[in-house]
């Protein structure tokens, strides 16, 4: 594209230099650039992009966008922009030289602190039982319509995001579920997205070391939806909200009319409501009021907070026009999501659930769960991440303890903390005696499943489907799914065990 036509999506740009250069693409990394590229130099938490001009200059940078003046001295025939905001120009640049890909596709995202990624695991298995082809991007998985890979962010940079949605929708996608973190708003990775669903799952206590205060965290997620509803790029998008949430009902308040809104969740005034929920080991069912019709909904997937995912995610689909029995039809095949609530084997009467829950919340709903398969006892092993949010580590250890029967809590990705100084952390909000500090995890594992007892179910919480744990010096292959069937397998016959 000719740089006078890029241009033209900034707001009150200065330029010198030629605008009639050919753009080929764009980049705010300065190893990716080569001739023809727009370089745009983002000031980010640690680093300076302005720093590197002179790095992408020397590759044969097309432009270079700037939130300051050129400084004396800068070539003559390398056109220089001066914006007020460059991340807005990298995600405008980026939309546009990949073709606006955005406004191909039935695109939904989801953003909250919990439940973003099972939402968007069934909204994709639903688009693809009625479209046979969609896209999925999130925190585990990303599939372009053709090849499934691993996600290495849950929401990539503009550049990467757009590219990815331009091979979903030149795959034949029809359709993409896509998680939209705070920090992908923040950093306005998703400014310039056209979506047609905006789902907003709920909000509690996490991420406090980027944000804040979860006031402050609100208003990011809460950001995203006031964009949409000041330039929804040509489309119409519905806002999909859990109306249980407390964070949920001030998001519709705060939007009003702006947005056409479905509210979902158990009260009376949901559009998408559930009634007579009932679970057991093999799945879950409810009863599904919308838009005037009853329908009875099933899915392999347990949990109270699976029907508000499944609630949101038959949303959605109606808002984009996929046929509700179909939908309701194809939830009762829900694939089994990685890492969340997975279920890792039983032995000797012992079952073992690994599950990403990192908040207290999310600890919190995850042992309620397990709790109403009435174990004889619930055995949770888990930690927290250092360099990460360190308010939410005793309200941690006091979810944890208060809903389980014993407890071991133990390392996550301890990162450039001390380990041990974060489990005495976690432990400071425990109560009571029935837990243990273990700092190795493996260890913590095969302690939790080789004391169990027939009846008994082991939690294994907060890494879910990572493959990965992170230290100071080094990051080693650890799967909890891997580590919770190997000690299955290696646990002792013992029988009459004792309690």
């Amino acid at each position: 594209m000719i740089l006078r036509d890029l241009i033209a999506s900034l707001e009150r740009p200065l330029s010198t230099g030629s605008l009639d250069v050919e753009v080929l693409a764009v980049t705010a990394d300065s190893r990716l650039v080569e001739p023809g590229t727009a370089f745009v130099a983002v000031r980010g938490g640690s680093r300076d992009g302005r720093q590197f001009i002179p790095v992408a200059l020397e590759k044969g940078a097309a432009v270079i966008i700037a939130d300051s003046a050129a400084d004396s001295g800068f070539p003559e025939n390398v056109p220089y922009i001066h914006v007020s905001d460059t991340r807005h120009a990298l995600a405008a640049f980026a939309s546009l030289l990949a073709g606006e890909p955005s406004k191909k596709l039935k695109l939904a995202g989801v953003t909250g602190t919990n439940g973003k990624t099972t939402t968007a695991f069934l909204l994709h298995h639903l688009m693809k039982r009625v479209w046979h082809r969609a896209g999925l991007l999130g925190t585990v998985l990303v599939d372009d319509g053709e090849e499934v890979k691993t996600a290495t962010h849950t929401t990539p940079g503009p550049v990467e995001l757009n590219a990815l949605l331009a091979r979903m929708s030149d795959h034949g996608c029809r359709g993409a579920a896509m998680e939209v973190s705070s920090h992908g708003i923040d950093q306005k990775r998703v400014e310039g997205i056209a979506f047609d669903a905006a789902i907003f799952t709920n909000l509690t206590q996490d991420h406090l070391d980027y944000h804040g205060t979860i006031d402050a965290y609100a208003q990011t997620k809460f950001s995203w939806f006031e964009a949409l509803a000041a330039n929804p790029l040509g489309k119409k998008p519905v806002a999909v909200v859990n109306f249980d949430d407390g964070y949920g009902e001030k998001l519709v308040v705060q939007l009003g009319d702006r947005l056409p809104l479905i509210r979902y969740g158990f009260n009376v005034h949901c559009d998408f409501r559930a009634n007579n929920f009932k679970q057991s080991a093999r799945g879950m069912e409810f009863e599904l009021t919308a838009k005037g019709k009853s329908y009875l909904v099933r899915s392999p997937l347990i949990g109270r907070f699976n029907v508000y995912n499944s609630l949101a995610a038959l949303a959605a689909a109606s808002s984009m026009k996929i046929p509700m029995r179909e939908a309701v039809a194809a939830l009762a095949e829900s694939p089994q999501v990685p890492g969340r609530m997975e279920h890792c084997g039983t032995k000797d009467g012992v079952s073992v659930f690994v599950d990403y829950a990192h908040t207290p919340d999310a600890i919190e709903n995850a042992c309620r769960t397990l709790k109403e398969l009435n174990p004889n006892r619930l055995i949770t092993v888990f930690g927290c991440g250092g360099d990460r949010d360190r308010k939410k580590r005793p309200l941690m250890g006091k979810a944890a303890a208060e809903y389980s029967d014993a407890c071991i809590v133990t390392s996550d990705n301890p990162r450039s903390e001390d380990p041990e100084s974060i489990l005495k952390e976690i432990e400071s909000g425990m109560t009571g005696s029935r837990y243990k500090l273990v700092v190795d995890r493996a260890e913590a594992i095969r302690i939790a499943i080789h004391a169990a007892a027939k009846g008994d179910i082991v939690l294994i919480a907060g890494k879910g489907h990572e493959p990965y744990q992170q230290f100071a010096d080094r990051t080693i292959d650890f799967d909890d799914r891997k580590e919770a069937r190997r000690a299955l397998a290696e646990r002792p016959e013992e029988p009459n065990r004792k309690r």
